[in-house]
């Protein structure tokens, strides 16, 4: 009786630390399913297999849309919260884009191109949501037919963005807000996406 009581107290520490676990990642799509709750895969014609969303850009739709590529949403509320996923162009994208949505629409966003990467933040006092750049890295570019992994960290203030073997930190009032989604956006040519995951 002495014995089992340590194996049961270490069994129910085991599966409480189990239960944690699973509680500490909001979100993990891993694209097995073509429907998954809180995605909305837009914009284009998105194509679900091995573990992997690709779309191709329909250029008409894009005309029609206002220059507005496809994309994929995440219905998710959060604030602090690390965003991670891995996503591969073709030589024909010209842009991949990463965008945490407030209530009120955009708060930080960064698009990766041919020239480099761009974040933005966009001033909450700015009446017409016009952004403003919080650096330039043209370092940073569009490897086409290549994967690469993006890890996006909001902590109050901050954005600490890594894309492959980069990383730096942001700051702006307007990432320590609210957050009620993401996006992952591309435009033109073929976009994959794989291993979408928030974790707050």
């Amino acid at each position: 009786m002495h014995l089992l009581t340590p194996l049961r107290v270490l069994a129910t520490l085991l599966t409480l630390g189990s239960s944690a676990a699973l509680a500490a990642s909001a979100l993990e799509d891993d694209f097995s399913k073509s429907d998954f709750p809180g995605r909305r895969a837009i914009r284009g014609d998105w194509t679900f297999n091995a573990n992997t969303a690709t779309c191709a850009q329909d250029d008409a739709l894009f005309k029609k849309l206002n220059d507005h590529g496809p994309i994929l949403f995440y219905d998710v509320d959060y604030g602090d919260g690390a965003i991670t996923f891995s996503f591969k162009p073709d030589a024909q994208t010209k842009a991949v884009g990463f965008t945490a949505n407030g209530a009120n629409g955009h708060l930080f966003r960064f698009g990766i191109s041919t020239a480099g990467m761009t974040p933005r933040a966009f001033p909450l006092e700015d009446k017409d949501h016009k952004s403003i750049a919080l650096g330039t890295e043209p370092g940073v570019k569009l490897q086409p037919g290549e994967w690469t992994a993006v890890r996006v960290v909001l902590k109050g203030n901050t954005a600490a963005v890594t894309i492959g073997d980069f990383t730096k930190t942001y700051e702006h009032p307007s990432i320590g807000q609210p957050k009620k989604n993401f996006s992952i956006g591309f435009s033109f040519g073929t976009v994959s996406v794989k291993g979408v995951a928030l974790e707050k």
